[in-house]
């Protein structure tokens, strides 16, 4: 069922029904009411690479590039994520700093609402989901960096500015973003000593 003005059939692919339905990208989705199809069958991003669109609507997953909802997003919205994302800027830099081993780029979002972080692909690049199915099927996937998104109206977000445990919540905020959409720590020790440093700090 289409909403009035949706000009794509969005969809997202994960491992699990649970996993798609928690998924910090939906969560705008949720907000406005927009129907987005949860593709949980490793067969589907297969599919999806052969398919761009159905009933003539283009195909658009909601975890890859930035999310440009058209019709659906008033002008106010548009003009207010402009305005923070020019606000987080000094941020942002210390963000691509701090991760630029780990994240392709770091950007305000607009499509997080509740979480503080997501991690999105390029359009081009390959999905976390298809690199870790094909990581099991004993195949090598491309090394690409995902692109971390920051949602500024949150506490864990906020705490960024003027921290002295700037690096350690840059990463932390990765990695729980990682850990969101379905994927493995390289290293999950150190993400347990740097929330416990966070926690007794």
């Amino acid at each position: 069922r289409m909403k009035e003005g949706q000009e794509a059939i969005y969809y997202i692919t994960a491992d699990s029904l649970a996993a798609a339905r928690s998924s910090p990208q939906l969560e705008i989705f949720r907000k406005k009411g927009i129907e987005v199809l949860l593709l949980i069958d490793r067969v589907d991003e297969w599919m999806l690479s052969h398919l761009y669109e159905f009933d003539g609507k283009p195909l658009q997953s909601v975890a890859r590039g930035g999310v440009d909802l058209g019709k659906l997003q008033d002008e106010e919205e548009k003009k207010q994520a402009e305005a923070a994302s020019e606000a987080f800027k000094p941020v942002l830099e210390k963000l691509k700093q701090a991760l630029k081993d780990r994240a392709k780029d770091v950007r305000v979002t607009t499509r997080l609402v509740d979480s503080p972080a997501c991690l999105v692909v390029e359009e081009g690049d390959m999905s976390g989901h298809l690199a870790r199915l094909l990581k099991q099927a004993g195949q090598a996937a491309p090394a690409t960096q995902p692109v971390l998104e920051v949602n500024p109206e949150h506490a864990l977000v906020k705490r960024l500015d003027g921290s002295a445990h700037f690096d350690d919540l840059a990463n932390i905020l990765f990695d729980q973003a990682m850990l969101a959409e379905g994927g493995q720590l390289d290293d999950p020790a150190a993400y347990v000593r740097r929330v416990n440093a966070m926690l007794v700090g």
